[in-house]
């Protein structure tokens, strides 16, 4: 399905940033899953642009109180769509970003390996923006354009034990509409949001 050519750089994204937290997939061709998370830095507070920084490694622990909690992480995202729906990429889609952590998917382990993680600006219990929506939806069907995607979940679904995001906030039939995905693809727990 992906173009021979494709290095997993989006032209369609407002900013390209490269960060260092990635590594090689075991399987390049195997990208099956697309895994939505949340995040806002400190906790609730937008616009700050911290998690670009928390990304590049870059984020000043004396910022904030909060941030010595995520002191020493080594953490990304392919892509990150903050509340105006600007939308940037972090790693190449070819890569493995270090976005799920201990994660499951059906039988597998290391969601990582076969996954491709998006972070949307936000919290579990607030609504998300239209435009994060409109953003998610384009994003999501240029994705498929160039890989296998089969399914989506919250990173809540792949790691149950330790995660809640993307949270009761995120509407999955509207993004299922915009993203074109079928119902089965979706996360049977969330189908009615």
């Amino acid at each position: 399905m992906r173009a021979k050519h494709f290095d997993g750089w989006l032209a369609s994204v407002d900013t390209k940033r490269c960060s260092p937290n990635f590594d090689q997939r075991p399987d390049p061709s195997d990208i099956v899953l697309l895994v939505i998370h949340n995040i806002s830095l400190p906790p609730g507070e937008f616009g700050t642009g911290y998690p670009a920084d928390l990304f590049l490694n870059q984020l000043d622990i004396d910022a904030h109180p909060w941030f010595e909690q995520v002191q020493g992480l080594r953490v990304s995202a392919h892509f990150l769509i903050e509340r105006n729906g600007t939308t940037t990429q972090f790693v190449s889609c070819n890569d493995r970003a270090w976005h799920a952590g201990a994660s499951a998917f059906g039988q597998r382990a290391r969601c990582n390996d076969f996954s491709i993680g998006i972070e949307l600006e936000g919290t579990d219990d607030l609504p998300y923006t239209d435009p994060q929506y409109h953003a998610l939806g384009r994003l999501t069907q240029e994705l498929k354009k160039h890989y296998p995607l089969q399914a989506v979940r919250g990173h809540c679904h792949i790691a149950p034990d330790r995660k809640t995001d993307p949270g009761a906030a995120f509407e999955w039939r509207r993004y299922a509409a915009l993203g074109n995905w079928h119902e089965s693809q979706l996360p049977a727990t969330d189908v009615n949001s």
